[in-house]
Formats: structure tokens, C-alpha cells, sequence
């Protein structure tokens, strides 16, 4: 490592959540870049091909999972005072934005969030899953060190743009899961390009290809370009999520190429196959 590099953090034992195979973060550097719209429809798509799959909405200050999701449906407790997740198109979810509907913010400081992420984790039945699934925060605080100082991430998948703004954001989210440990399973590169209606070209409104060029240059695979389609911001904010349509629907194939890109990193990580834990007909 050259001289003056950052070194990696010192981290103490975290433990997994009990009955959960993988426990995938989904991340940014910077908001605006679809972060949530990634999560919700790769966990989506997840569950579509067969695994069992949670979706822990970590994102206390901006919780939309609810919102694309099509639920108010609040969680109820049990005896013992544990989070029991609702269901909701085959997912268990877990959101702030169940607990606190409405406009009313949340103001919170560190310890606060301290506590209602360790509660989402390690105080939820989540049962047995093959993925759970974490939407964070964007950026690089309070939440996304909780998450890593609580629970044994198996990896995480970085949201950019291919601005260059985003792109900058992305290498600090990178850099942050490498100082403590957590493996970047890849990048995936939203709102990628937009094909013309009318004349059927590609049109690049943000660049495109620079969210692979980051990954090369960190040594990270590229998990998927995801193109700019009206019907994937139609689904999330109708609740009706394109994932949630199948494979074959329009705007759904490349977030179905994702989920299969990222369980093929999950299983080249645990060397054994991630594989669905029912039988797909």
C-alpha cells in the first residue's frame, strides 16, 4: 500500500443476523442517482427468480421504499417486543416511513440512528432469507458506519450516474467500504442511457459508460447499466415497481441482469451457488 494511503479500519467482530444468508447494501455517494429505484427493483427481481428475500429501508431521513412499494401498512410486535416486518410483494420490509407516515421529518442525531438501525436489524424476525437487502443513506455517515459496526455485510452494491459529479461521490462510497472492510460487489450505472421514441437511437443525457470505467479503475466488476425509462419512474411512484412485472416487461430486463450479476458475486465471494430456495417451475 503506497506510503500515506488510508489504512484499513480495525472493526470489531460483527456478527450475522440469524437465518440471513447474504446481507447486500445497497449504497451511493450522492443522492438523485435512483438508489432507492435500484434496491427496491433488485430485491424485486430477486424474489421473482425464486430467493427469499427481506428489504430493510435505511434510509431514515428520505424513507420512499413504502412509496414504491404501495404500502402504509404498519409492523406489529411480538410479545417480546420484536419487529415483525410486513409482506409485501413477496418481500419482508421494514421502513422508518411505516413508523413515521406523513411529511413530518425526522431529526435525528447519531445515536438515535444508532439505535432504530440496530433494532431494524437485530430486533426484526426477519426468518430465514437468502438476501436482505439495505437501502442506506446516501453518502458516508452515521448509518452506513452503524450498519457496518453491527452486523457482517457480505458486500455492497454502489449506485452512480455517469456524471461526473456522481462519479466523484461513488470513488468516497468505494473507499469508504474498503477502509472497513465490506466488499464492493460492483457498480451499477442508473440512468445510463435513453433510447428515442421517435427514431429508436441511443441518447446519452448523462454520458454513459463512465460509471465502467470507474469500477476498472477500482478493480470492481461493473454489475449493470440501467437505461433511463419513464416506466421505471412511472412504477416506483405508483407503487407498482416494473421488477414486480416480470423479466419480459419493458425497462425490467436490466434490472433482472443485475440481480443475476449480483448473486453470480455472491457466489464467487462464498464459493458455493447462492441458488433460489425454492424450485422455480
Amino acid at each position: 500500500m503506497p506510503p500515506g494511503a488510508p489504512q484499513p479500519q480495525q472493526m470489531p467482530e460483527r456478527q450475522p443476523i440469524p437465518g440471513v444468508k447474504n446481507l447486500v447494501a445497497v449504497a451511493s455517494g450522492k443522492g438523485g442517482v435512483g438508489k432507492t429505484t435500484v434496491a427496491v427493483n433488485l430485491a424485486l427481481a430477486l424474489s421473482k427468480l425464486g430467493h427469499k428475500v427481506g428489504l430493510l429501508d435505511a434510509d431514515v431521513y428520505g424513507p420512499n421504499v413504502p412509496i414504491m412499494l404501495g404500502t402504509t401498512q404498519e409492523p406489529l410486535a411480538t410479545m417480546d417486543k420484536r419487529i415483525i416486518p410486513i409482506d409485501v410483494a413477496g418481500l419482508k420490509m421494514l421502513s422508518m416511513g411505516l413508523l413515521n407516515p406523513g411529511d413530518k421529518p425526522m431529526i435525528w442525531r447519531g445515536p438515535m440512528l444508532h439505535s432504530v438501525i440496530t433494532q431494524f436489524l437485530r430486533s426484526a424476525q426477519w426468518g430465514e432469507l437468502d438476501h436482505l437487502i439495505i437501502d442506506l443513506p446516501p453518502g458516508t455517515g452515521d448509518v452506513q458506519l452503524t450498519l457496518i459496526q453491527t452486523v457482517a455485510v457480505t458486500g455492497a452494491v454502489v449506485v452512480t450516474t455517469p456524471s461526473t459529479v456522481a462519479l466523484a461521490d461513488v470513488r468516497k462510497a468505494i473507499e469508504m467500504f474498503r477502509q472497513v472492510n465490506v466488499e464492493v460487489l460492483g457498480v451499477v450505472e442508473n440512468m445510463s442511457t435513453f433510447t428515442c421514441p421517435h427514431c429508436a437511437k441511443p441518447i446519452d443525457i448523462f454520458g454513459h459508460g463512465e460509471g465502467a470505467k470507474t469500477a476498472q479503475a477500482y478493480g470492481v466488476p461493473i454489475l449493470g447499466e440501467i437505461e433511463i425509462d419513464p416506466r421505471i419512474r412511472i412504477g416506483g411512484d405508483t407503487g407498482k415497481p416494473v421488477a414486480l412485472q416480470g423479466e419480459n416487461a419493458i425497462g425490467a430486463k436490466s434490472l433482472y441482469d443485475l440481480a443475476r450479476a449480483v448473486t453470480t458475486r455472491l457466489d464467487q465471494l462464498s464459493g458455493t451457488p447462492s441458488g433460489p430456495s425454492v424450485q422455480i417451475d
